[in-house]
């Protein structure tokens, strides 16, 4: 790194969700977590692992404007759809290195939420999920 404002402001992140830009979103985390199995070795004190599996898991965080996870997620389900998502995350922060999207598919909302309020507080909501494929790079910062 040249100089600190190299480091990458999350101000300049963006999601999209089926192609549609979700302007009330103020964070995002997609992660992968690897499931490993013991892996014993002759002559070797130490146990190592070897990856089974991958879990990609993740929060959408929003500004409560609309209704639009209970609608988009809800209601299918309760009407028996378990409609999946693709996520477009974009981050391009001008003072970095370039810009970073990245896609992934077959998404899931883990819950929703109806109602959470309180006075003189700002209406936020948070949405887990899950994932189920490998994320596509459609733009990596530094590559």
């Amino acid at each position: 790194m040249d100089k600190t404002t190299r480091v990458i402001n999350g101000t300049f992140g963006e999601l999209w969700l089926n192609g549609e830009q979700v302007g009330e979103c103020y964070g995002l985390q997609l992660k992968m977590s690897f499931n490993k199995e013991d892996v014993p070795v002759c002559g070797n004190m130490f146990v190592d692992t070897k990856v089974t599996s991958v879990k990609g898991t993740g929060t959408v965080k929003l500004h409560k404007v609309n209704s639009r996870m209970p609608i988009a997620v809800g209601d299918n389900i309760v009407n028996g759809h378990d409609k999946r998502f693709v996520i477009v995350s974009k981050l391009k922060d001008p003072d970095a290195y370039g810009a970073e999207r990245v896609s992934v598919s077959n998404v899931s909302f883990d819950d929703v939420t109806l109602a959470d309020w309180e006075a003189a507080k700002k209406g936020m909501v948070e949405c887990p999920l899950t994932f189920a494929s490998k994320p596509v790079w459609l733009d990596r910062i530094g590559a």
